[in-house]
């Protein structure tokens, strides 16, 4: 039975192509098996543990962090003639092959599979486990629409045309040619999952780790709001913009509802944030913290610790990844615009210090400062062994900074109050990161007094507060398709090759963005990332050379390596 499970969650490669791996085709195990509710619990349990593995958060942070303007590949990672550094190499240089190991989406895959066995094995418990009651297969329902909604979002920023299924498959007799979707239908399938899953969520009044560990109502309402977000910045639809609000607002009442007020609040905030001094300690060390909405659980993430903290074992002295130089210096070309942000201090090693160092220190340090430094901080680390800190996928200042990037793209002009509204939000998450003395270094609302300013504020602001979360790639993905004409998201790639329609092509301000972690060779890298198509993931190799009707992406040519698409 052990041997079972672990193929079941642990070998099943990827939904479009999964009959070039061998399955179990043991029946009688498999009915053995759904026989109680500790079974469904483990299935369910299954699926949240395989979003914490390695492989998948390992993936989130290259697809959501290192192809964006915030991270580099760690100097001392260039020597280590290893699989992953020689991977991580091609996608700094942006020459990516249809055989990068960071092309692979069959760990997501498996998520998405292991909520569709739940979702087709679960109900009829019922009937055999009277402990196992609707109400519980009610919520693990919930769960699971939600977790896979979730999956399918992230493959689709990534690879943006995929295989989409909703079929359990458990052994290699079905017929599993399954095809690609143009992105839309994707993220329409995607958003009656949550529309669902939301009748039976989870409360997120719950208490312990539970309330944060598992999908609940709040994490719902945030996958929907980013959702239409993307959807709205892609397709320039201002009521999807107005639906992003809509679910904002439902998250934002909810953590003022469920705030316990602490024993040193006089005043009620307006949003339950924690003061500067405190948020760091609360949200990346403490963990689960009440300004948390979603975090994948680890007692041990090897993958976090890979990237940022030790590449290899405890005698390695790097990470594979390191923050670019950006983060390195104060002023208008930089991530902050002043010494006085407590972020400044927190997010980094050494910031200012003359040493340029610019690791990673946010989830990797163990210690926090109840002021401002007077001087670079140095390498206070975690333990390396069973380095343990969750990956949080949403968290309040996330959302108000959805909210604001929505609520700027429905002004009209600078005189719209939306405007001002928007303006408001971002500049409490900014000032939570001042302390009171340093409170006049904050943003000053004549500065950013315009839909574009604001806009390029939101985009500034999310990066020094979502820094090294997997967000910023996607970020940039918004701005750009916002300034891109001609996108067509109800198509795939390939058929719009196929029918001769040509490419739209990317937002220049964009790619300098981009561009500006490069100490050199900045302006060849952006050339290659001219198309939209640059923007995504090949398909993996294995799978096309296997599944002839999966279509690559146009961006890589015979070669393996991106075109230009001029």
């Amino acid at each position: 039975m052990k041997k079972y499970i672990s193929i079941l969650l642990g070998g099943l490669m990827m939904a479009s192509c999964v009959d070039t791996v061998l399955l179990p085709d043991d029946k009688t195990v498999d009915e053995d098996f759904w026989q109680s509710k500790s079974d469904v619990s483990m299935m369910v349990n299954g699926a949240y543990s395989k979003m914490t593995g390695a492989d998948v958060i390992s993936k989130l942070i290259v697809w959501g962090g290192f192809r964006s303007d915030e991270l580099c590949i760690n100097a001392s990672a260039n020597t280590a003639q290893d699989n992953i550094s020689q991977n991580l190499l091609k996608i700094q240089e942006v020459n990516i092959e249809t055989t990068n190991a960071f092309s692979a989406w069959a760990p997501v895959y498996s998520v998405i599979n292991n909520c569709n066995i739940v979702l087709k094995k679960a109900e009829p418990v019922m009937s055999i486990d009277p402990n196992y009651t609707n109400g519980d297969y009610e919520t693990d329902r919930s769960q699971m629409l939600a977790l896979r909604a979730l999956c399918y979002f992230y493959l689709v920023r990534t690879f943006r045309d995929v295989p989409y299924t909703t079929t359990a498959y458990m052994n290699s007799s079905q017929d599993m040619t399954i095809r690609q979707l143009s992105p839309d239908s994707v993220l329409i399938n995607c958003i009656a999952d949550l529309e669902e899953a939301e009748k039976n969520a989870l409360s997120a009044a719950a208490s312990g780790w539970q309330r944060v560990g598992w999908i609940n109502k709040e994490a719902i309402h945030s996958i929907l709001a980013d959702i239409y977000l993307w959807r709205a910045s892609v397709m320039h639809n201002p009521e999807d913009y107005k639906k992003c609000v809509e679910y904002c607002d439902k998250v934002i009442e909810s953590k003022r509802a469920n705030h316990v007020q602490g024993p040193m609040e006089t005043v009620v905030k307006e949003y339950p944030l924690y003061n500067a001094n405190e948020a760091y300690n609360e949200i990346f060390i403490n963990m689960n913290s009440e300004e948390s909405i979603f975090e994948l659980q680890s007692g041990n993430n090897s993958g976090l610790c890979s990237y940022y903290f030790k590449y290899k074992d405890n005698n390695s002295t790097y990470g594979y990844l390191r923050a670019s130089s950006i983060f390195g210096t104060t002023g208008t070309s930089s991530v902050y615009a002043s010494g006085n942000d407590f972020r400044y201090w927190m997010n980094t090693f050494d910031v200012g210090s003359g040493a340029g160092s610019f690791d990673v220190r946010k989830m990797i340090a163990q210690n926090t400062y109840n002021a401002l430094p007077t001087k670079g901080i140095a390498r206070e680390l975690r333990q390396f062994a069973n380095f343990r800190q969750n990956f949080i996928i949403y968290r309040l200042t996330d959302i108000m900074l959805m909210k604001a990037e929505a609520m700027t793209q429905l002004a009209v002009d600078k005189a719209d109050p939306i405007l001002r509204s928007a303006f408001n939000i971002v500049q409490y998450v900014n000032n939570r990161s001042y302390d009171e003395a340093a409170k006049s270094d904050s943003l000053k609302w004549n500065t950013y007094a315009d839909v574009q300013r604001m806009e390029e504020l939101i985009l500034a602001e999310r990066l020094r507060e979502l820094c090294f979360e997997g967000k910023r790639w996607y970020d940039l993905l918004r701005y750009n398709y916002r300034h891109v004409e001609g996108v067509d998201y109800t198509t795939t790639l390939a058929d719009m090759e196929a029918a001769g329609t040509p490419l739209p092509k990317n937002h220049n301000a964009m790619l300098d963005l981009i561009g500006r972690k490069y100490t050199e060779g900045a302006a060849a890298r952006k050339a290659k990332m001219r198309s939209e198509a640059n923007l995504y993931m090949p398909i993996p190799r294995s799978d096309t050379d296997v599944c002839d009707w999966l279509k690559q992406n146009p961006a890589y040519s015979d070669n393996d390596q991106f075109t230009q698409n001029d």
